[in-house]
């Protein structure tokens, strides 16, 4: 329960973080909404998670999960570099997700 927990946290964060491009500094209402219910149900799911994980590993996946998905999803909404450099450190980050959670004994 608590790995579905920070997978949930996890996809909150990506929606947190890609709502920050578009509120456009909080000048716009609906995105500004969805930033603000996001970036709040990412870290309440979070602080729910670690209540059973190790800090250090839901930390990780957290953030590695935040960093993949927006720097994924910014490939395709904007365009951004798909550079092998830059596709190879998203791999680096993937493997480091799985890898805490095969050492996990939760």
């Amino acid at each position: 329960m608590a790995w579905l927990l920070l997978f949930s946290a996890g996809v909150a964060e990506i929606v947190f973080a890609l709502s920050l491009k578009y509120n456009e500094g909080f000048t716009k209402l609906w995105p500004s909404i969805i930033t603000m219910i996001s970036g709040g149900c990412s870290f309440y799911l979070l602080t729910l998670a670690i209540k059973t994980l190790p800090l250090g590993t839901a930390y990780a996946v957290w953030t590695g999960m935040g960093a993949v998905g927006v720097a994924i999803i910014g490939i395709f909404l904007f365009k951004e570099s798909t550079d092998i450099y830059r596709l190879l450190s998203i791999v680096l980050i993937i493997a480091g997700i799985i890898g805490l959670k095969l050492t996990d004994s939760h």
